[in-house]
Order: structure tokens, then sequence, then C-alpha cells
């Protein structure tokens, strides 16, 4: 099969040809018809610091994917062959505290196809049909690709109550745009997201235009506080973003008693005001990943019920075109970029 392998310690990915994994009996393999490429992957693409201690080499990457079953491991029950779906990318242990307790995306033996074990970047996956998700007929493919991230805008915004609330993103990357357009569903009453990046604020404002996308390098949060007529601030904030200064500009922007829910990585130690974050008693929620399997559950249900994620999309290219979709990604100035396996 063919296959997008991190082969050296370098940059770059190759496509290389790989055999078709075998499956254990607890497995399903699913024949890929498409994937996105997440930042993470330009991470591996790039052997930065994270990656060199991280990924083994060989390795195939990806871990965003559509597809169907085509094989099925002889104590697998509830899934059938032919059966379209996306799957949960997090291998988890069953011993630990946090598993046993039904908390599967907290288990800390977590590992991850495409960094830890072997990738979705290639035309055939083995994965535990435990992490499988079915995918309805009426999601296509090229959104089934897009789950995985779709999923943490979802754990991220969902972390708190937004109905009627107002909400600042800050990161207007495809996750934190997805996130205004979560936001926005369930029920926010003002929805703002930032960025210092136009070209990633024009899309905000395309994928989710009843959102107010905010330039922070032209135009004053508190001058968009006044405008919207907030009497404190906004009461929710998502940061998405890794930067200090947005994290710093959302907790002034909060109202006393705010919560924050932070998705974005920071590089190295940040400095942080914590009697700033004290004294207005902020609640603050780190989130990894997607609740498994309650954060599927949710976004599948908004997709059937009117959520639009789909213009997130900016690039979709043959498998074999990956190195477009990379040049894509590394530019800033994409939002997702899928993949297509088929042909």
């Amino acid at each position: 099969m063919k296959a997008l392998e991190k082969s050296a310690p370098r940059e770059g990915l190759w496509m290389v040809e790989a055999p078709v994994p075998e499956i254990a009996p607890d497995e399903v393999l699913i024949r890929v018809n498409t994937t996105g490429i997440c930042g993470t992957d330009v991470h591996i693409w790039n052997w930065d610091d994270w990656a060199a201690h991280t990924v083994p080499t060989p390795m195939i990457t990806g871990h965003e994917f559509a597809g169907e079953i085509v094989e099925i491991g002889r104590d697998v029950t509830g899934l059938r062959i032919g059966q379209r779906c996306s799957g949960e990318g997090h291998l988890i242990g069953t011993q630990s505290r946090q598993s046993r307790a039904g908390k599967f995306h907290l288990d800390p033996g977590t590992r991850g196809i495409g960094v830890n074990t072997q990738g979705a970047f290639a035309e055939y996956l083995a994965l535990p049909a435990f992490n499988v998700v079915p995918l309805p007929d009426d999601i296509p493919d090229e959104i089934g690709a897009i789950l995985d991230p779709l999923g943490n805008a979802v754990h991220t915004a969902l972390s708190f109550d937004l109905l009627g609330e107002d909400v600042l993103i800050t990161g207007a990357g495809p996750i934190g745009i997805m996130a205004a357009a979560v936001a926005r569903h369930a029920g926010a009453r003002n929805v703002v997201i930032t960025d210092i990046n136009e070209g990633r604020l024009e899309l905000a404002r395309h994928v989710v235009p009843t959102a107010r996308a905010v330039n922070v390098a032209t135009e004053e949060l508190r001058d968009v506080i006044a405008k919207l007529g907030l009497s404190q601030g906004f009461d929710v904030g998502l940061e998405m973003s890794g930067s200090q200064q947005a994290l710093d500009q959302m907790v002034e922007a909060l109202v006393m008693g705010g919560k924050i829910a932070l998705l974005g990585i920071p590089l190295g130690h940040s400095p942080v005001d914590w009697s700033r974050i004290v004294f207005k008693a902020i609640t603050i929620k780190g989130v990894y990943g997607r609740e498994m399997f309650e954060t599927w559950y949710k976004m599948i249900a908004m997709l059937q019920n009117g959520l639009d994620v789909s213009r997130v999309i900016t690039h979709r290219l043959a498998a074999s075109e990956f190195e477009a979709g990379f040049a894509a990604m590394r530019s800033g100035q994409s939002g997702k970029v899928v993949l297509d396996w088929r042909g």
C-alpha cells in the first residue's frame, strides 16, 4: 500500500510502499478514503524538538481520517464490513484509575496513532474496534476526515455552558474557527474571535459570518467590548492560540468569575500574572483531545442538526499532492487541508 512516512529523523515526509497492516482479534482494517493534515503532522514534518523527542522512525504519520471497514477481527462485534467510519486516534489502556472510571480521555498511558503507532496517512489502517466511530450517511468523508480537530473544538467550547453567554476566542486557526461555529450553534449571544493573521480572520468571517473577527494588532478589545455593549466583558474564553499575550488579553477581557478553557499550547514556560486570575475569580480548565466518546456523540449530533464547518476546508488534494498540502499548512494561511487516498 501507499503510505506517507517519516522515514528518517529530518525534515519532510516521504511516500513509500508499505505492507498492509495485519489486524489483531480486537481490531478492524479500514480502507482510508480521506485524511486531514493536523498541526501535529506539521511538527513531525518540521522535525522540531517535540517531534524528535516523541516520534520514532520510521513512522507512518497522520491521525485524522475517514474510510470504510474492509476486515474485522474475530473478537469484534457490532461492526460490519463496508461500514463507513472515522475513529478516535488516542489509544488507551484499561488499567488506570481514569479508564476504570470510564474517563478514557484522561488515561495517562494514552498513545497516538501516527505519533506512537502506525497512522492513517496510508491506504489502510488497523484500529482497535473500541476506537471506531461509525459515520452516518449524511456526513461526507471530507467532514469525517476532520472530526478529530472538530472534536477538539467541541470539547473546548462545551467545557462551560454557552447558552446566552458572551464568548471570546483567541486564535483563528481552523480549530478556533470551528469553536466559534460551535459556540454560535450552542446559543452564545456574542462570539468574538481574535488573531493577528488577517488571512485567517478572513477565513473566520467566511466560515462563521455571525461571529466578529478582530485583528488585535489594529483594534483594541476594550473598544470591541464597548461596541457590543458588554457591561463587564466576556463570560467565557476559549484560548486556542498558545500565545501568552492572547491569554493575558483574555484574562483582562473577562468578567469577574469568568471561565477559560485552554487548548492552545504555549512554547516553553510562560510568565502568568496569577494575581489577576485569583482576584478575578477566574476558572481555568485545560483541554486535551476529545472526551471518549461523548464529544463524538455531540459533534455528530450537531452536524446532523445544522452545524456547518465545511468551509473551514480550504484545500482538497489527492494524496499524491501531499507536498502542496503541507506547504499550505506550513504557510499559516490555510484552513484545513484534506487529502484523498482513493484512485
